[in-house]
């Protein structure tokens, strides 16, 4: 009988880890294929025709320091329910974040610019060569190798983003100013994760905290480019500029930029990084085939085939990679059961 109630309890336990692990992976699905539509929207819709992309990115930042802010009160007088960081601004830290904080500037700024410039069922395949780039700037920078299986892994997401961007020429929707933003965007974000390692440190290794003096360096850096891009008169002479629903919407995606960094850790937290890889690559996916319904645009084979090939690329290097960190903590795991002496024992 108690083995029974066991049984049951041990079912009953395992199908509600299984719906937590499901609704957080639904959560960061629905945030970030929400945050992509929302972007589109405000970069390029013709009910707004706003030039101004990098106020959109500013305004997002504004909304993340925002939201920070006060989250870190929420967490002083309830700190049972939340746990953020201080909302605390040290000059000295400033310092040392500000060259990561000019490269998440860049990132966000060549993110949104793609977004702008290309639709949402080609914004995967543009942006699909960060891992290529992983690759390429950790050889340069941090002199890792990677092996000749990785390579082929990025050889065919190269081959699935060049068959991509040449059947956007076939179907006359090719923008060449969105492939350079995107191609920069995957540099950058590239970039940013090596620079994050690095900076981490000086935040005590709290992500949020990060988050936090990125967005406050990033509302600042955003101005002298506005400045000299002219955006200032593109905005001040936008009709919608106080609208309720354009600046609800503003809103909205604020909030989504900065939910999808805390949906991203929660997932990798109730799963792993290999599974929210594999989550990500399956929700673009996902996105693609939303984004070609909801746009009503009819692609031929080849251009669904560029998609294939880059999500089994994309999925094969990650495979490969945990393989590789596998076989690599077998190797390490034996070393120390090598290194580890039994003591002779002796009769008294």
């Amino acid at each position: 009988m108690s083995g029974r109630r066991g049984n049951r309890s041990n079912m009953e336990s395992f199908l509600a880890k299984s719906v937590h692990i499901a609704s957080v992976v639904a959560a960061y699905w629905f945030v970030s294929i929400s945050l992509v539509f929302l972007n589109k929207y405000l970069l390029s819709s013709k009910d707004l025709q706003l030039d101004a992309p990098l106020f959109v990115t500013w305004f997002q930042c504004v909304v993340t320091v925002a939201l920070c802010f006060l989250l870190s009160i929420g967490a002083r007088l309830f700190p049972s329910v939340i746990s953020f960081p201080e909302f605390k601004i040290e000059p000295k830290i400033v310092r040392e974040v500000f060259p990561l904080s000019v490269v998440f500037v860049a990132m966000i700024s060549a993110n949104n610019l793609c977004l702008k410039y290309v639709g949402v069922a080609f914004y995967y395949v543009v942006r699909s060569l960060t891992t290529v780039f992983n690759v390429v700037l950790s050889y340069v920078i941090l002199k890792q190798t990677t092996s000749g299986k990785a390579l082929a892994c990025c050889g065919i997401i190269i081959a699935g983003f060049a068959l991509g961007v040449n059947q956007e020429g076939v179907t006359g929707t090719l923008s060449v100013r969105g492939v350079i933003y995107g191609v920069s965007a995957s540099l950058f974000v590239a970039l940013n994760a090596i620079y994050t390692k690095k900076v981490l440190p000086s935040v005590d290794e709290n992500v949020w905290k990060l988050t936090m003096y990125n967005n406050v360096n990033g509302c600042f850096l955003f101005l002298p480019i506005m400045l000299f891009t002219g955006e200032f008169p593109e905005v001040y002479n936008f009709p919608k500029l106080f609208d309720s629903t354009f600046l609800t919407v503003m809103v909205i995606s604020g909030i989504f930029g900065f939910a999808i960094g805390y949906v991203t850790g929660l997932q990798i937290q109730v799963t792993s990084p290999l599974t929210h890889n594999i989550s990500g690559t399956a929700k673009a996916a996902a996105q693609t085939v939303i984004a070609t319904a909801y746009y009503h645009e009819v692609k031929d084979f080849l251009w669904w085939l560029s998609n294939g090939v880059v999500l089994f690329g994309s999925a094969a290097y990650t495979h490969v990679k945990r393989m590789e960190m596998k076989q690599q903590f077998e190797t390490e795991k034996k070393a120390v059961s090598s290194d580890v002496e039994i003591p002779e024992t002796s009769n008294v």
